[in-house]
């Protein structure tokens, strides 16, 4: 961003007249705005400041309001660029004008990334990042990181160090997932990409929704009282950390555990509507193409992972709401296969990402047969950002291609067996051996594992010890063997039909 000022007056005149005109982080050169919508410029000057914009031959003009805040826009367009974006204040009855110029703006698609740390995981760390970091250098695509920021109230800009070209120094510690995702995006549309990572390490879905729309679902209330015991948990930890060293140093002396609590994230990052505030609300004015999100490790607790589904469709619906841009393609990950700990519940939380793909403009990536059972962080990160892609290929793109791998449509019992249905099943593919995975149970509700068989491309289960069975569930554990796909080579989402 090149800063310009011409002055006709004085040296001496009153900086009390001077222009004062700024804009956000988002707003800056080499950026890339949303085409075929409306170009949002806004910032803010000294109160009643006339401000102009000048971008592609069009000039638009307005005045920053009593609290020096101004917004206008200009008519939509067609990808392409690079373009100048000039920015020009001046104050009543004041000569000295300001202008800031943007260099290198292209016009293209935006798209926001999110979640915690499987989509914060940077490319350095990625298992291709090897053979895809030196071929990096894509002028058209551009990258901005949103910094780390809880704040208690929405702010109006975020932290950042602006835009940049994707390059092999650049990409290094941007997100891996996003980066990947972008990439097939540009190169499959030909235009321009802007990819905006905002994300952190750690957190759960209701640091990321506005406390408006948490408020407004009574059903949502007990997201507080998981905050709370984050919150005491935490307390207790500093406790001990800081006022009772000496309980620590005697354990380890006397040759027992010494007293401690697990790891916990920052506690601001824990708490509801923190993160949006900070990292999501400024970025709301700013029109976009869509949202990548890749989260819910953080809330698979077994108290938490239950409430999910109607958590995470409530954040969404909210983020729609805010950027009043319409139902844009929110497209996210479901938790990869992992080994978890005995008070998480994965499963539910899998089952709780599926249903929301009942919101329209919605889609999932299946990430069950490409996760680490040891590792949280499984290092693939290129094949979830190219089934990320495929939704967004045919939903915002309307590219006839297949988005995913079969997803549980309905099932209907046949005397001693259960017939599966899915969506996107193509043709039914058992990748080594046979099928896995598939439990059964009566109306007592209690599941035994079975087997299962496909026929005319539907599932078929049973279990000699279900006689009539009346549900069917498949991959219910933290880190189930998934081995039902599609002719896509695509994985079967594990799902439940007891609801």
């Amino acid at each position: 961003m090149k800063l310009r000022f011409w002055s006709s007056l004085a040296f001496g005149l009153s900086t009390a007249l001077s222009a004062q005109v700024s804009l956000p982080r988002i707003l800056s050169s080499h950026m890339v705005v949303q085409r075929d919508l409306p170009v949002h410029v806004w910032g803010k000057a000294a109160p009643g400041e006339s401000v102009s914009v000048r971008f592609r031959g069009e000039s638009r003009k307005t005045n920053a309001g009593p609290l020096g805040r101004w917004s206008l826009y200009l008519a939509p367009g067609a990808a392409g660029g690079p373009f100048e974006m000039t920015v020009e204040s001046k104050h009543p009855g004041n000569a000295v004008a300001q202008t800031i110029t943007l260099d290198d703006v292209l016009v293209g698609d935006v798209w926001v990334a999110s979640g915690q740390s499987n989509m914060e995981f940077p490319m350095s760390d990625a298992a291709t990042a090897s053979q895809d970091i030196p071929k990096a250098f894509i002028p058209n695509l551009r990258l901005f990181v949103v910094q780390r920021q809880a704040v208690d109230y929405p702010q109006d800009d975020v932290e950042s160090d602006g835009w940049n070209a994707s390059t092999p120094n650049s990409v290094g510690n941007f997100s891996a997932v996003a980066w990947y995702f972008a990439r097939e995006i540009g190169a499959r549309e030909h235009v321009p990409v802007g990819i905006i990572n905002s994300s952190w390490g750690g957190t759960p879905a209701e640091a990321w929704t506005r406390m408006g729309a948490l408020a407004a679902d009574a059903a949502l209330m007990p997201v507080f009282a998981s905050w709370d015991k984050w919150a005491a948990r935490e307390s207790d930890s500093v406790f001990l950390r800081k006022e009772k060293p000496h309980l620590i140093a005697e354990a380890k002396a006397q040759g027992r555990p010494a007293p401690e609590f697990p790891w916990l994230p920052q506690l601001e990052s824990q708490s509801p509507a923190l993160l949006y505030n900070g990292m999501i609300a400024p970025l709301t004015p700013f029109p976009i193409r869509g949202v990548i999100w890749y989260q819910g490790e953080g809330n698979t607790d077994s108290d938490r992972a239950p409430l999910y589904g109607r958590l995470f469709r409530a954040m969404i619906e909210d983020w729609r709401r805010q950027w009043g841009i319409g139902d844009f393609p929110f497209l996210f990950v479901q938790i990869a296969n992992y080994k978890a700990g005995s008070i998480e519940d994965w499963p539910t939380l899998r089952q709780q990402q599926f249903e929301s793909l009942e919101l329209r403009n919605t889609g999932m990536a299946v990430t069950v047969d490409i996760g680490d059972p040891e590792n949280i962080h499984p290092t693939d990160k290129l094949d979830v950002g190219l089934r990320l892609s495929y939704w967004a290929r045919a939903i915002s793109y309307g590219e006839n291609v297949e988005v995913s791998g079969p997803l549980f449509r309905q099932a209907v019992p046949e005397g001693s067996s259960i017939r599966v249905w899915f969506d996107h099943s193509g043709k039914l593919v058992i990748k080594n051996g046979d099928l896995v995975s598939f439990e059964v149970a009566g109306i007592d509700g209690k599941f035994v594992p079975a087997t299962a068989a496909i026929e005319n491309n539907t599932v078929v289960v049973s279990s000699p010890s279900v006689t009539e069975p009346v549900y069917v569930r498949y991959g219910w554990s933290d880190n189930p063997q998934c081995n039902l796909f599609n002719g896509a080579g695509l994985p079967a989402s594990p799902f439940t039909s007891a609801r």
